[in-house]
């Protein structure tokens, strides 16, 4: 099911870009994230601080709508502090989302949409002493984001969401982990000073 669903994301992002690109516009972006591990039946652990960076294609579909598929460096994970002991995950993926926006013509835009995320590394550590993890998570990570853009008439833009994780990441137990992440950021629409759609 999740193969097939890459796939067809995948088809979609290369269909609707061929078909569009007239009026696609490509930008990079970047930012900060806040990020936690949801763990089942357990009380939240403290927010991690990571960044992201990529690149981004702005399709226009209409006067009012455009898809936005990304490609997204991000780091990812959570700590906690149990009796004085330091745990910390340290997550990295390669996410691509894609969003459906609304643009209302004025700069600001809302948007939402799927996003599946590729495990590039994953460290568990203890009071510092770092440990390779890959074989506790899975390798791919589906995900929903939320959010809001503003893109100034000189093409640079503030854009900030929501990341709801929607699968379990832990492969050693049937206890789920999910993936809760915050991102606020910049990016520069290239051309993008001749529309603020």
């Amino acid at each position: 099911m999740k193969k097939i669903f890459v796939i067809a994301l995948g088809f979609i992002v290369m269909k609707t870009t061929s078909a569009q690109v007239g009026t696609t516009h490509f930008g990079i972006k970047a930012g900060v994230n806040i990020t936690d591990i949801k763990v089942q039946n357990t009380d939240n652990g403290d927010s991690r601080i990571g960044f992201h960076v990529g690149g981004l294609a702005h399709i226009h579909l209409s006067r009012q709508f455009a898809l936005q598929p990304e490609l997204v460096f991000s780091t990812q994970g959570r700590e906690e502090s149990v009796g004085g002991v330091e745990y910390k995950t340290n997550l990295s993926y390669i996410n691509v989302p894609v969003l459906g926006q609304y643009m209302f013509g004025n700069g600001f835009r809302l948007q939402t949409g799927p996003q599946v995320g590729f495990l590039l590394d994953a460290e568990n550590s203890v009071n510092g002493n770092e440990q390779d993890a890959g074989n506790a998570y899975k390798s791919i990570d589906f995900s929903w984001a939320f959010g809001a853009s503003y893109l100034t008439s000189l093409g640079l833009g503030i854009d900030a969401r929501y990341n709801l994780g929607l699968s379990n990441i832990n492969d050693l137990s049937n206890t789920e982990y999910k993936n809760r992440v915050w991102q606020i950021g910049l990016f520069y629409q290239f051309q993008g000073h001749r529309h603020k759609k």
